[in-house]
């Protein structure tokens, strides 16, 4: 495995992975667990080459967030993507990535604004405009993303169609089913964060989304469904619930109310972490999305669940992004 941190060895070297098939790039921030492998194992079946970053974006982390205390165990992570059969590791620092005078930013209207994007002001904006230029940097022909954040893959597959990019193009931008934990948990690099007693709390996430999946497909309404989840997160040990809305599941439009098309979204009160969950299941497509948000220790980190259901019951999405929960 080639291990590369500036862009012009960079390019020299997927030119020449290119010679031999199709490129597939998958973006991390490191810490990897077995969601991210089940991302570089999908991209070699993909692909003839699989190019990895790993790069802890500060864009992307708010006032008191975990940007400091992120982990970075980088030998370990280049040790995993070896034993993956991994051809490159992007591994750019800061001022490669942002150089001096380094001022553009993307930002992608609508779909960032909602949900995650409206408790974390600022954060899509950090995401977008670090995959563009990941996606400009290795140009892969394709790339792909965990869906335990369903609303990132949807701002990033935007921001594709809207640019007109070409490395790659929009459709080529792959979400692949979250992985989890025996108890149903997401993977994710920040459970690290939990002592036990919370990591047993939060299993009652995606137990609480089961029942919700369910509650929906026999018939109950969508609001006293959402209203019994959040009942039961608080109930499991989660401090507070701080929203819960429906959107057209794309997360481009405003509220709507009609089972076909709509997903789901709460809040709940958080210290250090939290646990993002899609599921799907059903009749019709419902996503549900539930963000944690609270501050302790100087901190804001953050859960978040999403759930989906298209077709039968299957457990898809869960993991931590950078909010946080206080399970009691």
């Amino acid at each position: 495995m080639q291990i590369v941190n500036r862009i012009d060895p960079l390019r020299q070297a997927v030119e020449a992975l290119r010679s031999d098939g199709p490129v597939a790039l998958v973006p991390t921030m490191g810490a990897l667990h077995d969601g991210h492998l089940t991302l570089v194992r999908e991209a070699r079946r993909q692909a003839a080459h699989v190019v990895v970053s790993i790069f802890v974006n500060p864009r992307q982390f708010g006032a008191n967030e975990d940007l400091s205390s992120y982990p970075r165990p980088f030998e370990r992570d280049c040790e995993l993507l070896r034993g993956e059969g991994v051809s490159l590791l992007w591994n750019p620092d800061g001022e490669a990535m942002y150089p001096p005078g380094y001022a553009t930013n993307v930002s992608v209207s609508g779909v960032s604004e909602t949900l995650c994007g409206a408790a974390r002001p600022g954060h899509f904006d950090g995401v977008a405009t670090v995959v563009c230029k990941l996606f400009n940097q290795v140009r892969p022909d394709m790339a792909l993303f965990g869906e335990k954040d369903w609303q990132q893959l949807a701002v990033i597959r935007r921001m594709a169609r809207d640019l007109d990019l070409s490395f790659p193009k929009a459709d080529a931008i792959h979400g692949v089913a979250t992985v989890r934990e025996a108890d149903g948990l997401a993977m994710s690099s920040r459970n690290a964060y939990l002592t036990a007693e919370e990591r047993a709390a939060a299993a009652v996430l995606p137990r609480a989304m089961d029942t919700a999946i369910a509650a929906v497909q026999a018939g109950t309404a969508l609001d006293d469904a959402i209203a019994a989840l959040k009942q039961a997160v608080i109930a499991g040990g989660f401090a507070s619930v701080d929203y819960a809305e429906f959107a057209d599941a794309d997360l481009a439009s405003d509220p709507v109310r009609t089972w076909r098309e709509t997903c789901a979204a709460a809040g709940c009160g958080a210290d250090r972490q939290g646990t993002f969950d899609r599921q799907q299941g059903g009749l019709a497509l419902l996503t549900v999305f539930v963000i944690c948000l609270g501050s302790g220790h100087g901190q804001t980190t953050g859960r978040r669940s999403v759930f989906r259901t298209p077709a039968l019951l299957e457990g898809i999405g869960a993991g931590v992004p950078h909010w946080g929960v206080r399970p009691l």
